[in-house]
């Protein structure tokens, strides 16, 4: 099923396309903090340790899957909302191609860099073997990640919110399922978590591309479309390539808190990791908005019905807004019971860390949302050089700070990197976003 997002009241339209995706994204961070419930409750908490040492590390791939997902979406729902549906095949066709290739020299140079990269970031000594081995696995797997995202992007661009979500509800069920068996009660350790990913996401990868194509054969052209078109990646490149750029610049920049993080011993870092996930949740969430703007933005645009996109902003506003505030109250109340799910009573010190590292950040989620729906207008309007422009004041003022803070007041100055720098980079995007929607031109 293909949407049109430039017709109907844009509130509900926008609010449709969004929910299976939101649905979505809590299915797909369930599993990932499934992951580590289990591997701190039934592998110890220097397992939870390990897993989150080298969860930086992924990040930088899951980040090029993304931005690689953010650059064919823009492209393709800009094409599909212009009618123009010979191209949009072949920006698929092209998306698919080179997404292949390219998760297969990302595969190859992260096995084997994979000790220096553990290395690199100051894994303790007694988590540094797990810890390699789930980098390991998870790069074995990187090529069905990564074209799953791609697929999940190109359902989007077409409207359809709803199939990525089906098949993210089976590959977390399974994820969860598999997790239990090879960890709880087949004893692998670190290693269980990781097949279990690498399975469960393989089976959705495969299941997404062959819908795909099936839906493909289904959209009617008049020509036959290129199988690949050096013009047509160069047009996505255009914006994938400053999406991936700044997705992974940032996970840089997580890289260089974690070697901080890892400074401080394993407890530490366990209680980060467990936080730490608990925080993603919340930034995919508005992330997932972010991106069902920037598609409907995208499709609007394309349509030239602008202002249909300041309408779709402020239902977006309107939606996190209701996201925040019960999460929020979750994490600042009763921290000490989120942190209760990942480790048994014995880390005291573990669990400590986890909530003052919510404390301390989730009074500012409804900062970051606002600077997610603005970017996804950016995104949209492909006003990429002011979505950069505010991603990396965020990257950088939030490691520079953790440095400059951590000397001071250790860790707890690390914690506060992340509001100062999602303060100011929201003020940014804002400025940004009102160039776009109420001045009608391009940021930048």
């Amino acid at each position: 099923m293909v949407k049109d997002l430039t017709e109907g009241k844009a509130e509900i339209v926008l609010w449709a396309f969004t929910l299976p995706m939101f649905v979505s994204v809590i299915f797909q961070q369930l599993y990932n903090i499934a992951d580590s419930i289990i591997a701190g409750k039934y592998a110890g908490e220097d397992a939870l340790a390990a897993v989150g040492a080298s969860y930086p590390i992924t990040m930088i791939f899951m980040a090029i899957a993304v931005g690689s997902n953010v650059g064919c979406s823009v492209v393709i729902s800009q094409l599909f909302g212009g009618r123009k549906y010979r191209e949009v095949k072949t920006a698929i066709y092209t998306t698919l191609t080179a997404s292949f290739l390219l998760s297969i020299v990302l595969t190859v140079i992260g096995l084997l860099g994979t000790k220096t990269l553990m290395t690199m970031i100051k894994t303790p000594e007694n988590i540094f073997a797990d810890g390699a081995l789930y980098l390991r696995i998870y790069i074995v797997g990187f090529m069905f990640l990564f074209l799953y995202n791609v697929c999940t992007g190109i359902f989007t661009s077409l409207g359809d919110s709803k199939t990525p979500l089906y098949f993210l509800i089976g590959s977390s069920i399974g994820n969860v399922i598999l997790d239990w068996i090879f960890v709880a009660i087949f004893s692998w350790g670190v290693a269980g978590v990781a097949w279990a990913t690498f399975i469960a996401q393989g089976i959705a990868c495969l299941l997404a591309f062959v819908t795909l194509m099936i839906r493909l054969g289904a959209i009617q052209t008049e020509d036959v479309p290129d199988f690949f078109s050096m013009k047509m990646l160069a047009k996505i490149s255009r914006i994938a390539i400053p999406s991936i750029l700044q997705q992974s610049f940032v996970s840089v920049g997580n890289i260089f808190i974690q070697g901080l993080i890892n400074g401080y011993g394993s407890s530490v870092i366990a209680g980060y990791s467990a936080a730490i996930k608990l925080n993603t949740f919340m930034i995919t969430s508005f992330g997932t908005l972010g991106n069902a703007v920037s598609s409907f933005t995208a499709q609007n645009i394309g349509a030239g019905k602008m202002e249909r996109v300041k309408k779709g902003f402020k239902a977006g506003v309107a939606l996190a807004f209701v996201i925040a505030v019960p999460v929020f109250v979750a994490y600042f109340f009763f921290g000490n019971n989120m942190m209760a799910l990942f480790m048994k009573e014995e880390s005291a010190k573990a669990v400590e860390t986890g909530v003052q590292f919510l404390k301390i950040v989730s009074p500012f989620y409804l900062f970051i949302s606002l600077k997610l729906l603005a970017d996804g207008v950016l995104r949209g309007a492909g006003s990429i050089k002011a979505f950069m422009v505010t991603t990396f004041s965020d990257l950088l003022l939030r490691v520079t700070l953790a440095y400059i803070f951590s000397a001071y007041w250790e860790t707890i100055g690390i914690w506060w990197s992340w509001p100062v720098g999602w303060t100011i980079a929201t003020i940014l995007s804002l400025v940004f976003y009102l160039e776009v929607a109420i001045n009608g031109r391009k940021a930048l």
